[in-house]
């Protein structure tokens, strides 16, 4: 007994929601036997005031500014709406502050169309701009509209601009991976492997130089130290605990590289468990204003970067060529075995090169980080151009490494100017280690016998 006016009061409340949606409707759009208000030829503007519909438009002409820049309103121009149909809805001139408001009936699409007689003497539509616009109104609020008035094109930079603004980044890119590549070449001199792992000694850099510098307070500069330092006590643990001892139990330079790979992916992994996938920055030099030298626009972390990546590479370049330790490590290079002989510790040279060679690449890291931000993936992002770079100069040559990175990053930063997409300008560098190679498969100044 007590169901039915249950059932009753439900079927009660549905009906007046369903209906409440449609009574709304029909008090917004007129009955279809209604004359429409719209076919009148001139309609009054004030008819469409309580609807709540309006056409807002501003005039504003950017030639002429105030003390303030602020463009100067253009009064007096006549804004004519018409609707769907072509009916006129509403016509007035914008007032002395340049804007006028046309009261409209409702939601549709309207025509908006400014009457260029009217425009005062000095004031014209910029370039190819419309007299007219059509705009869906759809909301119960006023609909801006906007016509360009005065305004001037910007002219871009011309080629040799733009070129020589792709050398500088590309000669920034270049100094960083010609550290990087500088690290793996003396790493593969001297022990032949090639180490999969390196985009990851690169990531070390960054994040170390993020940790000394967010979690323990150092200033930059600093904080890149310490990472600098780090990074090296890092390459000589990494070859007491692994590359060492796989040495020493003969494996062979297929399976290490092999081990190479798989290190890799740990330390990766690791990376992004404890420092997060998302994308940090450090407190310091994150967005700095360009300067402008000629037409070249750098910023002063920039200029930092490249002095700091040419001072590092010729004082490694004059330590191996003029150092004891510098002498052992090309000797080996050449010969472990006659090196070994003549009473050379190899063991304790190839040591010092993953010191180096690792302190090298988290540098590197760091001074990446700086120009962009630290995210757990950034060095090996990196690392098929290291690979490039130091193929291209000569695999074990120190001169071909940096001659090859900066080969390797000025192509690739120039590579959009000749219509290489700016998503896939890495393969630029590619589509010329190919070519390069073809001709001289050693590499620009790679020795023939190194080939295989």
């Amino acid at each position: 007994m007590h169901r039915r006016p249950v059932a009753l009061l439900a079927a009660m409340i549905v009906g007046l929601l369903l209906l409440a949606p449609g009574t709304a409707h029909a008090d917004e759009t007129p009955a279809p036997d209604t004359p429409s208000t719209a076919a009148t030829p001139a309609t009054p503007i004030d008819d469409f005031s309580d609807s709540g519909y309006s056409i807002a438009v501003t005039l504003r002409n950017s030639a002429e500014r105030d003390a303030e820049g602020v463009a100067a309103p253009v009064p007096g121009v006549t804004i004519t709406v018409t609707d769907a149909d072509g009916q006129l809805v509403g016509s007035s001139p914008t007032g002395e502050d340049g804007s006028v408001n046309i009261p409209i009936p409702g939601k549709g699409d309207y025509t908006v169309e400014l009457d260029t007689s009217t425009l005062p003497e000095g004031a014209t539509l910029s370039g190819a701009a419309e007299t007219s616009k059509t705009v869906p109104v759809r909301l119960k609020a006023p609909k801006a509209v906007q016509f360009q008035i005065g305004v001037t094109g910007i002219q871009g930079p011309g080629f040799g601009t733009e070129l020589a603004q792709s050398l500088v980044n590309g000669l920034k890119i270049g100094l960083i991976i010609a550290l990087a590549g500088l690290g793996l070449s003396l790493i593969f001199g001297t022990t032949g492997l090639t180490n999969f792992a390196h985009g990851e000694l690169i990531t070390f850099g960054g994040i170390a130089t993020f940790v000394f510098n967010r979690g323990f307070g150092l200033p930059v500069i600093a904080a890149g130290a310490c990472a600098f330092v780090a990074a090296g006590v890092f390459g000589w643990a990494q070859d007491k605990a692994i590359w060492g001892p796989l040495r020493r139990r003969g494996t062979g330079i297929i399976a290490m590289m092999i081990v190479t790979i798989g290190f890799a992916l740990l330390l990766r992994s690791i990376f992004q468990y404890t420092f997060g996938g998302s994308t940090r920055t450090l407190s310091e030099y994150v967005a700095q204003r360009s300067r402008e030298y000629g037409s070249v626009l750098i910023a002063d972390k920039e200029i930092g970067i490249m002095v700091v990546a040419v001072v590092v590479i010729t004082i490694t370049c004059i330590a191996l060529a003029r150092t004891r330790m510098g002498k052992a490590m090309r000797a080996v290079a050449d010969n472990p075995a006659l090196s070994a002989s003549s009473g050379l510790r190899v063991d304790n040279v190839i040591t010092n090169v993953w010191l180096l060679g690792t302190a090298l690449s988290g540098l590197a890291g760091v001074l990446l980080a700086i120009d962009q931000q630290v995210k757990f993936d950034m060095g090996f992002k990196l690392l098929l151009l290291i690979f490039a770079a130091v193929t291209l100069g000569g695999l074990g040559t120190i001169w071909g490494a940096l001659i090859g990175s900066l080969i390797i990053g000025i192509v690739s930063e120039c590579g959009p100017l000749f219509g290489v997409p700016a998503s896939i300008k890495d393969v630029g560098p590619l589509l010329i280690l190919i070519l390069i190679l073809l001709v001289r498969p050693q590499g620009i100044l790679g020795r023939a016998q190194r080939v295989g």
